[in-house]
């Protein structure tokens, strides 16, 4: 699909990977929606790439079903989502003052796999009512997994599981899709220079950075922005997720 002049919502936009994606769609032509959870990041990012900025829970059916129609409104329908959206917090299952709290558990899957499917399933459902464009397709959905999914570290149990979750969603959703031309992809990155990860001492980012094997450094957003565009452009990218991460394997700690 050619992003110029079709309308892509861009969840957890506001920042980091999902900031440097709204970007890099505006800049070959698409109509951009930011939604993130806050608003006056949205708003931000919205305003530097000529994008509409909405305030929205991912993990609220109403708000996210509220937040893509007021997108339709003034984009017009989407057929394109991409699902940044996410929450890393680091805690070991049993740590010095007893097990982990069930609810911090049960925040990061609601956030990043949850949240995931609730915007895949309601901006889905919006696309199989449009017009079908070349080879039949009507939409492409992409959704940001993690390495995480596959070598979780110690202290990410609920992180590794959710990005799991987002990894094992996107076969059979791209299967099920496929009768309305909607491709479903989602994109492993590994150790990117996000906001949460530059709030650490730089020490810490230059052990990280060494840990990549080629090039030793961390990603940059614009590269997994690069990524998303390919996959909206390529039509023949289906059913798959692709690991971005400089040949990363992630070590037990």
């Amino acid at each position: 699909m050619t992003p110029n002049g079709q309308a892509a919502v861009v969840t957890g936009g506001g920042s980091g990977l999902g900031g440097a994606t709204a970007a890099k769609l505006a800049a070959s032509g698409a109509r951009v929606s930011v939604l993130d959870i806050d608003l006056a990041a949205a708003q931000a990012v919205a305003e530097r790439v000529g994008g509409l900025a909405f305030a929205c829970d991912v993990t609220d059916g109403d708000a996210m079903a509220a937040a893509l129609a007021q997108a339709r409104r003034r984009h017009g329908p989407a057929r394109i989502l991409v699902s940044c959206a996410g929450v890393g917090p680091a805690r070991r299952m049993v740590g010095r003052d007893g097990p982990m709290p069930l609810a911090e558990f049960e925040r990061v899957i609601r956030v990043n796999l949850i949240g995931t499917f609730n915007a895949m399933r309601l901006a889905a459902a919006a696309m199989t009512a449009l017009e079908p464009m070349e080879d039949g397709e009507r939409g492409v959905i992409v959704s940001a997994a993690s390495v995480a999914a596959y070598e979780g570290q110690i202290g990410q149990t609920a992180y590794a599981a959710s990005k799991g979750g987002v990894v094992a969603l996107t076969l059979p959703a791209a299967r099920e899709l496929a009768q309305f031309g909607i491709r479903v992809n989602a994109i492993a990155p590994g150790i990117f220079s996000t906001p949460m990860l530059r709030a650490l001492p730089q020490e810490v980012q230059n052990s990280l950075a060494g840990a990549v094997p080629f090039p030793p450094r961390l990603g940059e957003p614009e590269q997994f922005a690069d990524l998303v565009l390919h996959i909206v452009e390529n039509r023949y990218l289906n059913g798959a997720v692709i690991r971005l991460d400089g040949a990363l394997r992630m070590a037990p700690r």
